[in-house]
């Protein structure tokens, strides 16, 4: 996520991207990783009872690789004819996404990831401020019913986007809809602009510059950045590697 918030507009969505991501995700753990799905699954609900309910049955993992980029393929041409909202090619995107179901585990996570970067890519920056995955957890209930009903048909192509296209920009409307209710918290209070630097540097991959602060932090000035640092610092908080315009930052004092 760190990665998606700094570098966003330097990411290409490609198949190799996407395998990335789940290498990078599940590099801790015994989990196959990096690797499309080498048997057929499902997409499964968990009930609040513990019950699991099969909502689809996804793409063979035969035909996985080539589905993948295909989807990754026409969602760039789409996008660069400009015929449709890229908001409604996103929701797409992502609901072909999940009917693929490309990796064993994982794949709602991955979606959310794509869709963060694709909603950057497309000017909608509320990823920033607001977990849109946070959201996604809070309406699961929702989610879940949304894509049961725009899958039914999906292998067929006979498949309705509307209930997803609902859900998606219902999502993305309660994000927008809380930033904004932050923001007028927020920017009533003394020391705003200093808070919300203090929040974008505890977000911030380890090691980052200034520059990666700036690049999180648009519209405040410098010494504002520098003195959120230096006070960070003197709370251990944060320690500083180097000197110049060139240090960088690390978190704690480890």
């Amino acid at each position: 996520m760190a990665d998606i918030h700094l570098h966003h507009a330097t990411l290409r969505l490609s198949t190799k991207l996407i395998l990335g991501w789940h290498r990078t995700m599940y590099r801790y753990t015994g989990e196959k990783r990096g690797e499309w799905k080498a048997r057929d699954n499902a997409i499964v609900e968990v009930r609040a009872d513990g019950r699991q309910v099969v909502r689809f049955r996804p793409a063979s993992a035969l035909v996985t690789p080539e589905l993948m980029q295909r989807l990754v393929n026409l969602f760039e041409q789409s996008l660069a004819e400009g015929k449709t909202d890229p908001l409604l090619l996103i929701a797409s995107f992502v609901l072909d996404f999940e009917c693929i179901h490309p990796f064993m585990d994982g794949n709602g996570r991955i979606g959310r990831l794509l869709t963060l970067l694709l909603l950057y890519q497309a000017g909608y920056e509320v990823g920033r401020y607001i977990s849109l995955e946070r959201i996604v957890e809070e309406s699961k209930e929702t989610y879940y019913e949304a894509l049961r009903r725009s899958s039914q048909g999906w292998h067929q192509a006979r498949h309705d986007l509307q209930p997803w296209w609902e859900y998606f920009l219902g999502m993305l409307t309660a994000a927008y809809n809380e930033f904004e209710a932050r923001v007028g918290t927020i920017t009533s209070a003394r020391g705003a602009k200093r808070e919300m630097v203090r929040r974008a540097i505890d977000r911030l991959p380890d090691p980052f510059t200034i520059a990666d602060l700036r690049r999180a932090c648009a519209g405040v000035s410098v010494p504002t950045l520098k003195r959120a640092l230096t006070d960070m610092a003197r709370e251990g908080r944060i320690k500083r590697l180097g000197v110049g315009p060139g240090a960088r930052w690390v978190h704690g004092q480890g």
